[in-house]
């Protein structure tokens, strides 16, 4: 039987209200643009923080995933065919806001034959054209496998590539309905194999129900697959309706696993309660890109 969900957060998971110039900015620019922010569709908790300090991240393809996975925030509703302008909307907001590293991801588009690639690769070809100077990194799913797909975003160059694993093999039928955990590793494997220079990036949740075991072992299997950088957050679940959370990890334990991490060869590790995928992304890439020479 499922345990029912912890009502009381700890003081370590406790955020000020977003608030500041660079947040009411960025906010009032994606409103007035039309533009979709996984910042507010996944209502993730370092919103105030990134705003405050100009960085954003994008959700392409709509706000609308053919997917219910059950830790996510975003609607699973029949999507809208992609919007023709929302590379050039996009890449004119990346300009506009001076950013020095775009992170872009999407909602996941099972019904797209090639699950969203073309719509990438377009808008890191126009980021580069507007913004030259601006590092792109890219979050996607995982194109049902489809390798091809994966080559088309590729050859746009991102300068990261991520996919976030999210938990343990034994949660995926929990929590990831339509996700396999062997082929999130494939598609990181193959990524590296088809461009070896663009450096790999994946992120857990923890406090879903996962072993410390299960958890080292799912490590294990990231590196396998040449992945080098790494997040580990902790997973607060959206609604009541959503999977419960099973407990709290401490400060302590994310250091702790972060040096367990780094010893497995992960060139750059963020693990604590507020660390979600695109945080401290522009240092992530410094780390990476070091890595490399």
């Amino acid at each position: 039987m499922m345990k029912p969900p912890i009502e009381r957060k700890p003081e370590w998971l406790k955020v000020r209200f977003p608030a500041g110039p660079e947040y009411a900015r960025i906010d009032r620019y994606h409103r007035n643009a039309g533009l979709h922010s996984v910042c507010r569709s996944a209502a993730c908790p370092n919103q105030g923080e990134c705003w405050s300090r100009g960085t954003a991240t994008f959700m392409i393809l709509g706000d609308r995933c053919t997917r219910d996975c059950r830790f996510c925030n975003v609607q699973a509703e029949a999507p809208l065919p992609p919007d023709p302008q929302e590379s050039a909307k996009v890449a004119a907001a990346v300009a506009e806001l001076g950013l020095k590293h775009a992170v872009v991801t999407s909602v996941t588009r099972d019904d797209l034959a090639d699950g969203g690639a073309a719509q990438f690769a377009r808008l890191t070809g126009e980021i580069r054209r507007v913004a030259p100077k601006c590092r792109v990194e890219l979050l996607i799913p995982d194109l049902q496998g489809n390798s091809g797909a994966l080559a088309v975003i590729l050859e746009a160059a991102p300068d990261i590539l991520g996919h976030n694993l999210e938990t343990v093999p034994r949660l995926y039928p929990q929590v990831r309905q339509g996700a396999s955990y062997e082929r999130s590793l494939e598609l990181l494997a193959l990524a590296r194999e088809l461009a070896p220079r663009i450096p790999t990036k994946s992120g857990l949740m923890l406090g879903m129900g996962e072993s410390r075991e299960e958890l080292l072992a799912a490590l294990q299997d990231l590196r396998r697959a040449g992945c080098a950088l790494l997040t580990l957050g902790q997973y607060l679940a959206p609604t009541r309706g959503h999977h419960p959370v099973a407990r709290y990890v401490p400060p302590e334990e994310f250091e702790e696993l972060a040096r367990e991490a780094f010893a497995l060869g992960f060139s750059h590790v963020e693990a604590g309660p507020l660390v979600r995928s695109s945080y401290h992304a522009e240092e992530q890439f410094k780390e990476a890109e070091h890595a490399l020479l």
